[in-house]
């Protein structure tokens, strides 16, 4: 794996899209999890999406491609990935309303940063909220499996208005 820069930001609403998919089924493989022709559709969708799917949106790109998949499995797949802290699942400010979105694991941790007017999101990585995430894990003597950071605000094109 080649070094990771100190930052970075996403330039639309994803920042590992342009990462290889697959992670999630070789993922499942490695802990002996069936992965039937639905599971892989619903994975493949999950992981080259472009920005963050709520449940109604993978179920509709999947059942796209394969249309025996229902919401029922979209379902279950989202909750046997969340089981094995493979994906997270989002509110995004609750800027698109009450509505889940959920996102595979990339390499690095990194912060939603989010439009509270256009609600545009983007993703922020940086060594500096690594090493905040390290030291409150050694403050709080406790060791971090789940991180979700949302920051809020104006972005430029919303401000210039």
């Amino acid at each position: 794996m080649s070094a990771t820069p100190a930052h970075r930001v996403s330039t639309g609403e994803r920042i590992n899209v342009h990462e290889p998919p697959g992670h999630l089924q070789r993922e499942l493989s490695a802990r002996r999890i069936r992965l039937t022709r639905q599971r892989r559709v619903i994975l493949q969708v999950m992981e080259t999406a472009r920005r963050h799917l709520d449940a109604a949106e993978i179920f509709g790109r999947a059942h796209k491609i394969d249309s025996n998949i229902t919401p029922v499995t979209v379902y279950r797949t989202i909750d046997l990935l969340k089981r094995h802290r493979l994906i997270d699942e989002l509110d995004l400010l609750h800027l698109r309303g009450d509505r889940h979105y959920y996102e595979s694991h990339g390499p690095r941790d990194h912060i939603h940063v989010a439009c509270i007017r256009c609600g545009k999101v983007r993703e922020f990585e940086s060594q500096l909220y690594e090493d905040l995430m390290k030291q409150i894990s050694r403050d709080c003597n406790i060791e971090i499996s789940v991180a979700r950071t949302e920051v809020g605000g104006l972005c430029g094109d919303c401000r210039a208005k």
